[in-house]
């Protein structure tokens, strides 16, 4: 205590000086119109920027939670357009009028519950890249669900823990996904040889299918891992299989791996049903 007061009293006129600039700078802004408009002004203006920065500096620790919410919804609208999409083909091929005040006239959209994850580590630059993300088990993920992200579809999950899944993405060659030519009805097998992030392939195009540059390549749904018509890529060029019998297409992958973070796990239980279902009915027959 006698130490703060012996500094205090040796440095008390600088205490009074700053005491006096106060006071004066109070009565000088408070009773003079111009120099008190110049301060409310000054002040406004670096309220204001704090007030930006702070924006910013919440905006930006809100990004994540913002892309999860974007993934899950892009991946919801895209699912909702592909099927509305067959609906309207299925109607307009059988000539049927829909009454819209009947909402027992069309069929609801298949169940399908979404879960996001994030993803914690990858790799790209491998023959077999693996990605693991952040929900496991106790998520209600299992292996052999589909991984999708806002864009376009990611993997497959191989393995799970409690809070973990490690996912075979595209960019893996064991990966195999069915696919088709959007609008074209000719499926083929997605495979990736690398070493381009971006691109892989399209096997097994009959050699009679019609298609251009730029088309959409998207799931078939032949499996009870992913809906149909998720965006696969784009047709880049064809060229003709190692026997002659087919097309392989070179497609521009839709997810851009490299900077890959939010995904969805597609927990598709009414197709993994079906599935189901009908291996029981080949097992049952087998015995018989």
């Amino acid at each position: 205590m006698r130490a703060l007061i012996e500094f205090i009293a040796r440095h008390n006129h600088w205490f009074l000086f700053l005491v006096l600039e106060v006071v004066s700078l109070t009565l000088l802004f408070r009773f003079n119109r111009y120099q008190g408009s110049v301060w409310f002004s000054s002040a406004n203006y670096v309220a204001g920027k704090a007030a930006e920065v702070d924006s910013k500096v919440e905006s930006f620790f809100s990004l994540s939670e913002l892309n999860e919410q974007l993934t899950l919804r892009n991946a919801e609208l895209e699912r909702q357009n592909q099927w509305l999409r067959k609906k309207n083909e299925a109607l307009s091929t059988e000539h049927i009028a829909l009454p819209l005040a009947n909402p027992k006239a069309i069929d609801s959209l298949p169940p399908m519950r979404m879960i996001p994850a994030k993803v914690v580590s990858s790799t790209l630059n491998r023959r077999d890249n693996l990605l693991t993300i952040n929900r496991g088990s106790s998520d209600g993920v299992r292996t052999d669900m589909g991984v999708v992200s806002g864009t376009g579809i990611v993997g497959i999950v191989y393995q799970t823990s409690s809070h973990y899944s490690v996912v075979i993405p595209v960019l893996n060659s064991h990966s195999s996904i069915s696919c088709t030519i959007k609008n074209r009805g000719y499926f083929g097998s997605l495979r990736w040889d690398g070493p381009e992030i971006d691109m892989a392939s399209v096997d097994d195009i009959p050699r009679h299918a019609r298609f251009t540059k730029g088309e959409d390549v998207v799931t078939s749904g032949y499996s009870s891992i992913f809906p149909p018509g998720i965006k696969v890529g784009t047709i880049q060029k064809a060229f003709n299989s190692d026997n002659g019998l087919s097309y392989r297409l070179q497609v521009r992958l839709a997810t851009d791996f490299g900077r890959l973070r939010d995904v969805c796990v597609l927990d598709n239980t009414a197709m993994r049903e079906q599935i189901e279902l009908l291996r029981a009915a080949k097992d049952s027959l087998r015995i018989k």
